[in-house]
C-alpha cells in the first residue's frame, strides 16, 4: 500500500473517531438537559374515586402541595377532563386564590422552559375567576376572567438563580372551573453541533496530512 494512501486512511479514521466523540457527548448532554423536572405534572398518579362519575373526584396530588383557605383549596381536585391520559386538574375556589406548588432541582445559570395547558368553562357574563402562574416567587403570569376555551398550551422561559426553585400556580373560579395538565419544565437543550475546539482540531490534522503528504511525493 502507498504511503499517501496509508496516510490518509489513517487520518480519516483519527476525524471519524473525533467527530462521533463529539456528537455521542453533545447527545448524551441534550439528553441530560431534556430530562423532567415536575413530578405528576400530568396528574396521572392519583385515580379518581370513580372514573365514571365525573363528581366523584379526588382531592389527593401527589407530588404537589396546596395551600390557602381550606375551603378554596378544596377545589383543586383530580378531574376526568384531561388534556391527554386518563386525568387533569379541576380548579375552582369560592372566597380567593388558592395554591398549589411544587419545589424544582434547578442549576443556576441553566436556562429552563415551563410549558402546562389551561382550560376554562366559563362564559361571560359569568367570569369570575383568576388564574396565576410563579417561578421562583416571581409573577410571570396573571389572568382574570379567562373566558370559554379549550386546552390552551401556555410557554414560558426562565433561568435559574439557585439550586432550587419553586413553581406554584395560583387560582380560583367563582361559578365555573379552570383545568390544568400537563405542566412540565425542561432545561432548554444546547445545540448539537461539534464544538469550535474540536473543529480546529481536525482542521489542523488536515494541514499537517496535506503538507506531509506533499513532502512524501517532492521526495519520492
Amino acid at each position: 500500500m502507498k504511503l499517501t494512501k496509508k496516510i490518509s486512511i489513517i487520518f480519516f479514521s483519527v476525524t471519524t473517531t473525533l467527530v462521533s466523540t463529539t456528537v455521542i457527548a453533545n447527545t448524551y448532554n441534550a439528553a441530560a438537559q431534556a430530562a423532567e423536572l415536575v413530578k405528576n405534572g400530568s396528574f396521572e398518579l392519583d385515580p379518581l374515586v370513580d372514573p365514571n362519575n365525573p363528581n366523584a373526584t379526588n382531592p389527593n396530588v401527589t407530588g404537589w402541595t396546596k395551600s390557602g383557605d381550606p375551603m378554596d383549596i378544596s377545589g383543586i381536585r383530580m378531574s376526568n377532563f384531561p388534556q391527554s391520559g386518563n386525568q387533569g386538574l379541576s380548579l375552582s375556589g369560592f372566597i380567593d386564590l388558592s395554591y398549589i406548588s411544587q419545589t424544582l432541582s434547578t442549576q443556576p445559570g441553566v436556562e429552563y422552559e415551563l410549558s402546562y395547558y389551561l382550560a376554562s368553562i366559563d362564559e361571560a357574563p359569568d367570569l369570575d375567576n383568576q388564574f396565576q402562574t410563579f417561578v421562583g416567587g416571581k409573577k410571570i403570569f396573571d389572568r382574570k376572567g379567562i373566558s370559554f376555551q379549550p386546552y390552551t398550551q401556555y410557554k414560558f422561559n426562565f433561568t435559574a438563580d439557585a439550586s432550587s426553585t419553586e413553581l406554584k400556580f395560583g387560582n380560583w373560579d367563582r361559578k365555573g372551573f379552570l383545568y390544568l395538565d400537563n405542566v412540565s419544565v425542561k432545561a432548554v437543550p444546547e445545540p448539537l453541533t461539534i464544538s469550535g475546539t474540536a473543529i480546529a482540531g481536525l482542521l489542523g490534522l488536515w494541514l499537517k496530512k496535506k503538507r506531509f503528504t506533499s513532502s512524501i511525493e517532492v521526495n519520492k
